[in-house]
């Protein structure tokens, strides 16, 4: 299954995974497990509203699905590198088909109810926790490492196409039938996945593993073992930090300042918003497409850099000058360079970090996402209600400070 990439035009580059069949299964499956993640959102939310009009109700019930993810996601690391990547995605995604379908099944019967709903998110939650470790992990068993960067291009794109029309198409099902069949649409989509990843053949089988002591501390000492790992080398640890800087000004500025920016200083109101939201996500597939078809292996930590600076440009301009036409510009750019580098970075961490540590490497830097996004929200939420220019200069001084950290070691500058 070798496939030597060097000498292919950028377009045969690109869709040279494509052409492997466990690559295609790979990626149909990623991208109905994330449509799968946008029809339970609008699942959920809309039941919960429906059965108790509350949005404190609400909040509860996604928060009860987001916890278990993040207490979960490093179990589900631990388990992706001592077993199967690719058995751990199966078996995750046949479960939230089950509990999807469970649900469709208690409210077609009249059944459902708000503590049915709240365990149904919790065990959706838990469950998901498996799969999106194993999900960032899979592919250096799929292609050779000469593919990954055009493979993570063409993953990227299907993912955030998914996202995008996930909670579009399950808006659509909920608006013209009963609500219950989104969550039945949903099983469908998870139970596919299920099939299309159990399908997947992998270039080698992972490595037996060994006798442990016990469970319980067999699970915590590989998770600190994950954790040590990452936080050794100065690598891995700047792209970490650089990470959770990025998704710490993402998610507040981009959710909550998308929102403020479009009532407060724009013209269109929602429409601006929905603008900016697609202008965010198109910019992120160009991105990925383009950074899939370069033939150049870049210095990576300079492009961390080179990210974070940009974004920072882009936080100045939304904060400094604001405008439809200059904040479409802006998010669109910013959204490009984020798919543009997100190709290079998965793919140099896949690529150098042994495939035993992998999946721990990568649910560390999801755990760090998740704590740091909330606490983002709450702040930009708080900056939004007096200066909302003052949250999007903020981030970018956030993002400056991390140029300068990234730039100042040495390893990282060398980084290929």
């Amino acid at each position: 299954m070798t496939t030597t990439l060097s000498e292919s035009p950028s377009g045969g580059r690109l869709f040279a995974s494509a052409r492997l069949p466990s690559f295609r299964l790979l990626w149909l499956g990623q991208v109905l497990s994330l449509l799968g993640d946008g029809f339970s959102y609008i699942a959920f939310a809309w039941i919960t509203l429906s059965l108790t009009q509350s949005t404190l109700a609400l909040g509860i019930v996604l928060a009860l699905q987001a916890i278990p993810r993040a207490l979960l996601t490093m179990v589900g690391g631990s388990l992706s590198d001592r077993f199967s990547a690719r058995a751990l995605m199966t078996m995750s995604s046949w479960a939230r088909a089950a509990v999807m379908t469970a649900v469709a099944v208690a409210g077609f019967a009249g059944l459902l109810n708000i503590v049915l709903l709240c365990v149904a998110a919790a065990l959706f939650g838990a469950v998901d926790a498996f799969f999106q470790p194993a999900r960032m992990s899979i592919l250096p068993t799929v292609v050779d490492k000469d593919m990954l960067v055009p493979a993570n291009a063409l993953l990227s794109v299907g993912s955030r196409g998914a996202a995008v029309l996930g909670p579009a198409i399950g808006g659509v099902v909920v608006a013209f039938s009963d609500a219950h069949f989104a969550f039945l649409v949903d099983g469908v989509c998870f139970a596919l996945c299920g099939l299309c990843v159990s399908r997947v053949r992998t270039l080698r089988e992972p490595a037996a593993p060994t006798a442990e002591q016990g469970p319980l501390e067999s699970m915590l000492t590989r998770i600190k073992a994950g954790i040590r790992f990452a936080v050794a080398d100065p690598r891995i640890r700047s792209m970490v930090a650089a990470d959770m800087a990025v998704t710490f000004c993402y998610a507040g500025a981009f959710t909550v300042g998308f929102a403020t920016l479009a009532k407060t200083q724009l013209d269109g109101g929602a429409t601006t918003l929905g603008i900016l939201s697609g202008a965010l996500a198109g910019g992120a597939m160009l991105g990925g497409l383009a950074g899939g078809a370069v033939s150049i292996r870049p210095r990576v930590g300079l492009m961390v850099a080179a990210l974070t600076s940009w974004l920072a440009i882009g936080m100045l301009v939304l904060g400094l000058l604001p405008g439809t036409v200059t904040a479409v510009a802006a998010v669109l750019a910013m959204g490009f360079g984020i798919g543009f580098e997100g190709v290079f970075t998965l793919s140099w961490v896949q690529r150098n970090v042994d495939e035993s540590m992998l999946s721990r490497v990568i649910s560390f830097d999801m755990v760090l996402g998740y704590a740091v996004a909330p606490i983002s929200l709450v702040l930009c939420g708080a900056l939004a209600d007096v200066r909302p220019d003052l949250m999007f200069i903020g981030a970018a001084v956030i993002l400056g400070a991390t140029t300068v950290g990234v730039l100042s070691s040495r390893p990282v500058r060398e980084m290929r």
